[in-house]
Parts: structure tokens; C-alpha cells; sequence
């Protein structure tokens, strides 16, 4: 089903960078169109001895991964991966019998989404800080206190 959506949505390539520059440490500016630094920190292990990556480290991992393609597709094109995607986790939700899928299914889920982020130029550290990094967007607390009738 995913070759259904490779071809729409094509961006023009030529007009794109070949990278989008995230800032790896500290309150740095976003550099959107600026070349990969191939200086990156390790990651951390967790306790399962996995990596523990922020998402910083991931959007850039992400970007150097997939870049080159993601651009050529477009933010329209890529967002129907997406889509895509969203269905597969909304269908491993309802089945709610198999861990690694759900896993997968969310993996995959972040990394389009960080995908589009690339290509639309937005750090999605810094976005994600400015909106909650001080609580509730609609509460202004950390522990949201809205009512359920509202989207906090």
C-alpha cells in the first residue's frame, strides 16, 4: 500500500538543502539550511541496555537517515505516510495483543512525524519546550487541571 503514495506530493528537490541542521546541545538557533555537524554525543543506555536517545539526537538521526528522499517526496507527500502509518497504529491498538508490534507502530509513527518536521524545517526540541516546557498549554500547570470538555 505504500507505493501508493511515493509519487504524490514530490516536492521540488532543487530548490532544498541536502540537510537541515538541528543545534546538538543548549540554547543554540535553529539553523534550518545549514549542513550536518558529524559531531553528535553518544547516546546513554537505559537500564534494558538500549539507547536512550533525545529527541534532538533522534530528529537529526532522522535527517541524516532520510533526508535527501523526504525532501525530493515533500511535507504533502510525506504526510501521507503518515496518515499511513497512523492507520497501522490505530490497528495495533484495537488488536492490543502484541507488544512489539505496538512499539514498532508508535517507532514508526514518531519517526514520520519528525520526518515532515525535517522537511517544513521546525525543531521539534525547541517547538515541544516553547509549548510545554512550562506545563498545560491551557492551565499553565504541570499537572493539567482543564476540564475533560476542553483540549488542553
Amino acid at each position: 500500500m505504500r507505493e501508493n503514495y511515493r509519487d504524490q506530493g514530490k516536492g521540488n528537490a532543487a530548490s532544498l538543502p541536502s540537510a537541515i541542521m538541528l543545534p546538538l546541545h543548549g540554547p543554540q538557533p535553529f539553523h534550518a539550511f545549514s549542513q550536518p555537524n558529524d559531531t553528535k554525543p553518544a547516546p546513554t543506555m537505559t537500564a534494558a541496555n538500549e539507547p536512550d536517545i533525545s529527541l534532538r539526537d533522534f530528529q537529526s538521526l532522522i535527517r541524516t537517515m532520510y533526508y535527501e528522499k523526504d525532501a525530493e517526496r515533500g511535507v504533502s507527500g510525506t504526510f501521507m505516510w503518515l496518515m499511513e502509518e497512523m492507520g497501522e497504529l490505530a490497528s495495533a491498538l484495537r488488536s492490543n495483543n502484541d507488544r512489539d508490534n505496538l512499539e514498532e507502530e508508535f517507532a514508526d509513527v514518531i519517526a514520520w512525524l519528525t520526518t515532515i518536521a525535517n522537511v517544513a524545517g521546525i525543531d521539534l526540541a525547541q517547538a515541544i519546550a516553547k509549548k510545554y516546557g512550562s506545563g498545560c498549554p491551557g492551565c499553565k500547570k504541570l499537572a493539567c487541571d482543564c476540564p475533560m470538555s476542553e483540549k488542553p
